[in-house]
């Protein structure tokens, strides 16, 4: 296996991106949904993040790429169709052993982007080593249709539940009982189908008095 699989935190952390067109667009709102602070460099940029811009979610700079622009970054990723100037950006980031990919170009990366199904905290990941990004897609099309949309409220359940049981000095390991019985009830199936009275029924056969869908998905 070449590749370490990793989920990165890049909330609050500086990030570049050279090259404002569809690619650098697409990049750049992966970016900004994961709360990072984005700055991109390129001459000409698409109408779409000019909004970003001047909606304040990132920083524009029509120049130019240069090599100070890596400076205290955490992370660049080029999306540039200049060949010579994509291996000046891995270049510039190897010499500051900077977190650097370069749009369809495995072969001068420190990382690969996965193609990727989100459902709130639920986050599939799929990589072909980039070896056929095609097949990744073809597959994360296939995990979409298998994944619906119910799992991001299903997590969010679970997650304040957990919180719940926590805060009442729950032993943590007695808290997998429990979330395997709702899991093996049918909980997700009963959230697909909007099922709210029969989620409340179970939570509370599963969990005792006060546990309710609603106030806890709104949090």
């Amino acid at each position: 296996m070449r590749y370490y699989p990793v989920n990165l935190d890049i909330k609050d952390r500086a990030c570049l991106v050279i090259g404002g067109g569809g690619v650098g667009t697409r990049k750049v709102k992966t970016l900004v949904d994961c709360g990072a602070v984005v700055t991109v460099v390129s001459p000409e940029v698409s109408a779409q993040l000019e909004k970003m811009a001047a909606a304040g979610l990132v920083t524009l700079e029509k120049r130019a790429y240069q090599a100070t622009d890596l400076q205290e970054k955490f992370l660049v990723i080029g999306a540039t169709d200049d060949e010579v100037l994509n291996r000046r950006i891995h270049a510039d980031a190897e010499a500051l052993n900077t977190l650097c990919n370069i749009a369809d170009r495995p072969e001068i990366c420190n990382f690969i982007l996965p193609a990727i199904v989100n459902r709130g905290d639920l986050v599939l990941a799929v990589s072909t080593s980039g070896k056929s990004p095609a097949y990744a897609k073809k597959m994360r099309k296939d995990l979409e249709n298998q994944f619906g949309e119910e799992y991001e409220p299903f997590l969010r359940l679970m997650g304040a539940i957990r919180q719940r049981l926590l805060s009442e000095a729950h032993a943590p390991e007695a808290h997998k009982p429990l979330f395997e019985k709702l899991i093996t009830a049918g909980l997700l199936d009963l959230i697909k189908a909007n099922r709210t009275e029969q989620i409340d029924t179970l939570l509370g056969e599963v969990l005792g008095e006060g546990y309710h869908y609603q106030e806890l998905i709104t949090g």
